[in-house]
C-alpha cells in the first residue's frame, strides 16, 4: 500500500514537472511579437558642396529604407559655410547651420563639421561611419519609450499643409517642432568639391518650426517654400524634445 501511494506521488511530481519543462522550453523559443515603439531620430548635417558628404548621404538613405517600419526617423539639414567654394547648395540655410552650432554648444565642442549626425539630440559622429551608425540606432532602439506621436488628418493646398496630431505621455516643459521635408531630390552639381558628379539627397528639410504652444492634441499649419515643386514627394515630421534638446519621441506621415 505505501509503495504504491508513493509511486502516484512520484509520478504526480515527475508530470508537473515535465510540463513546467515543457512550458519553459516552449515561451523561451517563441519569438516576440510585443511591438518596439522606441524612436530613433538621426538628423544628418550636410552640403552637396562637400566631398566627404555623398557617401554619409547614401549611408542615411539606406538606413532609413532598412528601418522604415522601425521608427527610424532621418532628416538631413544642408548647412550654408561650404557654399563659398564653388557651389552653393540650394537647399543650404543659415538656420541649419546655426542649429548645428547649438548643438555643439551642448556638447560642448568648439567645432563643426560635415558631414555629422546627431542621433535624439544627445550625441553626434562622423555621418559616413557605417559600423557606428548602425551601432547607435540597435542602441537607441532599446530606449523606453514614454511618448508616442500620431500626425492625423492633412488638408493640403498649394502653399500650405494643415495636420492634426496626438501626444501621448507628460508634455509638460517640453517643446515641439514641425518639419516638413521633400522625400528625395537629384542634382546635377556643376561646380566645387563635386562639380560633375550627380547627387542625390534623401528626406531634406527645407522647413523647420517650433510649436508655441506644445498640447496633447491640436493642429498646425505648416507653410510650403517655394524650392518645392509640384513633383516633390514630402513628408511631415512632429518631434518632441526637452529644453536640453534631447529628443523624445517623434511621429511622421509621409504625404
Amino acid at each position: 500500500m505505501y509503495c504504491k501511494l508513493n509511486f502516484k506521488i512520484m509520478k504526480r511530481k515527475y508530470l508537473v514537472t515535465l510540463s513546467l519543462f515543457g512550458l519553459f522550453f516552449f515561451t523561451s523559443f517563441m519569438p516576440n511579437f510585443e511591438k518596439n515603439n522606441a524612436v530613433v531620430v538621426l538628423e544628418l548635417f550636410t552640403s552637396q558642396g562637400c566631398s566627404s558628404c555623398p557617401s554619409a548621404d547614401t549611408l542615411l538613405e539606406k538606413v532609413g529604407n532598412e528601418y522604415k517600419a522601425e521608427n527610424v526617423f532621418t532628416l538631413s539639414y544642408h548647412v550654408d559655410y561650404w557654399d563659398y567654394i564653388g557651389w552653393k547648395d540650394p537647399f543650404s540655410q543659415q538656420q541649419f547651420t546655426q542649429k548645428q552650432r547649438a548643438y555643439a554648444r551642448k556638447f560642448k565642442d568648439n567645432r563643426i563639421y560635415t558631414p555629422a549626425v546627431v542621433v535624439n539630440g544627445k550625441e553626434h559622429f562622423v555621418g559616413s561611419n557605417r559600423a557606428k551608425m548602425y551601432a547607435k540606432i540597435k542602441k537607441y532602439q532599446q530606449n523606453k519609450v514614454n511618448h508616442t506621436i500620431s500626425l492625423g488628418a492633412i488638408d493640403q493646398k498649394s502653399n500650405s499643409i494643415k495636420f492634426s496630431y496626438t501626444i501621448d505621455g507628460d508634455i509638460s516643459n517640453a517643446k515641439a517642432r514641425v518639419v516638413l521635408a521633400i522625400q528625395e531630390r537629384i542634382t546635377e552639381v556643376k561646380r566645387g568639391e563635386n562639380a560633375r558628379r550627380t547627387l542625390k539627397n534623401n528626406n531634406i528639410v527645407v522647413t523647420e518650426n517650433y510649436l508655441t504652444e506644445v498640447k496633447n492634441t491640436g493642429n498646425y499649419t505648416i507653410q510650403i517654400p517655394e524650392i518645392v515643386t509640384k513633383n516633390d514627394k514630402l513628408s511631415v515630421f512632429l518631434i518632441l524634445e526637452n529644453r536640453r534638446k534631447d529628443i523624445l519621441g517623434a511621429g511622421k506621415k509621409v504625404l
